[in-house]
């Protein structure tokens, strides 16, 4: 088996995301946000760990972006591959697509340079989730009437999805792809912007134990996320689902 590396780690939690950046603010980090279903990252998910072997001064993060679907919006990513170089909370760098020849030259120019110049600066860990996040909403809702409201917006269609934005301008890469494979399926749906509504946000993830958007529901049932919904289309399932 082969040695785990120090300097390289699969994001499993935001908690764990912001422990591992904050250990050491000069180091520079080099995160890299992936998904199972675009197979450009297969590829980069290989170059990326043996930037990881050839640069062991730099941290190196691997995160799953829809399972990991905070840390991605706190990036503003919309597509994978992507990449951020980061020094501290200072963004040095940002890659997108499946670009191996970029990434490797940024790796080496901000690793071993002594200096840099910044892209961006924030004021606070990158990875820090929406403050909304933390606590409810105040909001004069109880849990039972935010349930009920959920369940009937689950039920305004046959097909109902809540995505992020809208059909015309999605919000995210994800909403973007399974708004496309829909319309390619020929499949009537409504949806749900997820992003005008924190209630529902929070209240379909608990409703449905599904932590990520979009979510698409048939009849009234969570039918799954982006990977699931392709999955159904290639093998006709959702097609028979709909009969």
């Amino acid at each position: 088996m082969a040695e785990t590396q120090s300097n390289f780690a699969e994001i499993e939690s935001t908690d764990q995301f912001k422990d591992l950046l904050s250990k050491d603010l000069n180091r520079v980090s080099v995160i890299n946000f992936w998904a199972t279903f675009a197979e450009p990252c297969k590829q980069m998910n290989q170059v990326f760990q043996e930037l990881a072997k050839k640069y062991p001064a730099a941290l190196f993060l691997q995160v799953e972006a829809e399972s990991q679907s905070d840390i991605a919006e706190s990036f503003d990513v919309e597509a994978v591959p992507f990449f951020i170089l980061l020094r501290g909370h200072t963004l040095l760098d940002r890659i997108s697509g499946a670009d191996a020849s970029a990434l490797t030259q940024a790796v080496a120019k901000h690793v071993s340079a002594p200096s840099y110049t910044p892209l961006s600066q924030t004021s606070q860990a990158p990875a820090k989730p929406p403050a909304d996040l933390a606590a409810p909403a105040a909001e004069d809702e109880t849990p039972e009437a935010l349930e009920k409201r959920c369940r009937a917006l689950m039920n305004q269609s046959d097909v109902v999805l809540f995505m992020k934005g809208s059909p015309e301008t999605p919000r995210c890469g994800f909403s973007r792809k399974i708004v496309g494979l829909l319309k390619d399926a020929n499949v009537e749906f409504t949806t749900f912007d997820i992003l005008t509504d924190e209630g529902v946000r929070q209240g379909l993830k608990k409703l449905n134990d599904w932590p990520t958007f979009p979510q698409l529901i048939v009849k009234g049932e969570l039918v799954g996320g982006l990977d699931i919904v392709q999955e159904m289309i290639n093998s006709g399932e959702l097609a028979q689902l709909l009969v």
